[in-house]
């Protein structure tokens, strides 16, 4: 089925929020906002995982990043009590800055608040789209992001991290997840935290 042309304006519109994101990333020789790339990223694999997502579903994989850069890390403590705070944070601002441009598209109320609830990740394991967009969300990391954390992070750390990655997939996630391109590098250490 193809893109609405609801859907088409809401992506152009995420697409032009995340193109202002001063960080950049390089992919396959073109530099792009890294929080752009993101949503690409996202949009792909849950095209990949999930052929069939709803429209709601299409929409929070593409905006759940939105603008994140407008409010860093570094603004909370860090610690892990700083992190859960600037991460419901930055769910309620993800929820609100979609909310207004899918207002502006024209999205009916009942969509609007769809997409605020995924963003939120309400009901993890219970409801399936927000499973759906969690399991979409840990690939993409084990895809893209894996290698370069694995640069910055002692082993023990990582493999507490992948622990809880693997944790909040699915049954398809996982399966999924084992048939990612990795490194051997990566490879040995998912491993060893599926051994852990």
């Amino acid at each position: 089925m193809g893109k609405s042309e609801k859907l088409r304006n809401a992506f152009r519109l995420f697409d032009a929020a995340n193109a202002e994101d001063p960080n950049t990333e390089e992919d396959k020789g073109i530099r792009y906002s890294k929080e752009l790339l993101y949503a690409m990223r996202m949009s792909e694999k849950l095209d990949e995982f999930a052929p069939d997502a709803t429209e709601a579903l299409k929409l929070t994989a593409r905006c759940q990043h939105i603008c994140r850069w407008e409010i860093p890390r570094e603004s909370y403590e860090m610690n892990r009590t700083g992190y859960l705070q600037w991460r419901q944070e930055l769910k309620n601002f993800h929820a609100k800055k979609a909310s207004e441009i899918l207002r502006e598209v024209g999205y009916s109320q009942d969509i609007i608040d769809r997409v605020s609830f995924l963003l939120q990740k309400k009901k993890l394991k219970r409801d399936t789209e927000t499973q759906t967009l969690e399991d979409v969300i840990c690939l993409v990391f084990l895809q893209y992001y894996l290698e370069p954390f694995m640069e910055k992070h002692e082993e023990h750390k990582l493999l507490d991290i992948l622990g809880k990655t693997w944790n909040k997939m699915s049954a398809a996630g996982r399966e999924a997840a084992l048939l990612l391109p990795y490194s051997e590098k990566a490879g040995q250490l998912i491993g060893k935290a599926l051994q852990g």
